[in-house]
């Protein structure tokens, strides 16, 4: 596969298993980001790309075999720059405000469950987490309101 100057490509990340992470682990985790331009081509099979300030610790030259091309429009592209990354190169989700509450019964015992609405670059969704992480995590979401629980099984 080639490409050519000035071509988007998408930039496969699982080469930095264990020293990069972006968002999710395991088979949740990105398996490519980007979309980052191509600046020059190096010999028949490696490229320079131009990589955002944020991955300034990452050489900008990568063999074909980590690129893909970028087949999405620019309307679906979500710019780096309203991506929160911290210094470990983390993507960082924020939360908004805790939607509602439950206990959920195990065998042996019941677990505290929190709905979390989170913010995205592409809008906001909601997960259930465990309470006493999102407790030692985020503190703030705690002090405002109290929502009443919910029993489920």
């Amino acid at each position: 596969m080639g490409f050519k100057v000035g071509d988007m490509v998408m930039l496969k990340v699982s080469p930095w298993k264990g020293i990069i992470r972006f968002g999710k682990w395991g088979k949740l985790s990105p398996r490519f980001i980007g979309p980052f331009k191509i600046l020059e081509q190096i010999k028949d099979q490696a490229y320079c790309l131009d990589l955002p300030p944020e991955l300034e610790g990452i050489h900008p030259t990568f063999h074909v075999c980590y690129l893909r091309k970028c087949l999405a429009g620019e309307e679906n592209v979500i710019p780096i720059e309203d991506i929160s990354i911290d210094p470990k190169k983390r993507m960082i989700d924020e939360p908004i405000k805790i939607v509602d509450r439950k206990q959920k019964k195990l065998r042996r015992k019941m677990i505290d469950l929190v709905l979390v609405k989170w913010k995205h670059t592409r809008g906001e969704s909601l997960t259930w987490e465990t309470e006493s992480v999102m407790k030692e995590h985020y503190p703030h979401l705690f002090e405002e309101e109290v929502i009443p629980r919910t029993e489920s099984s």
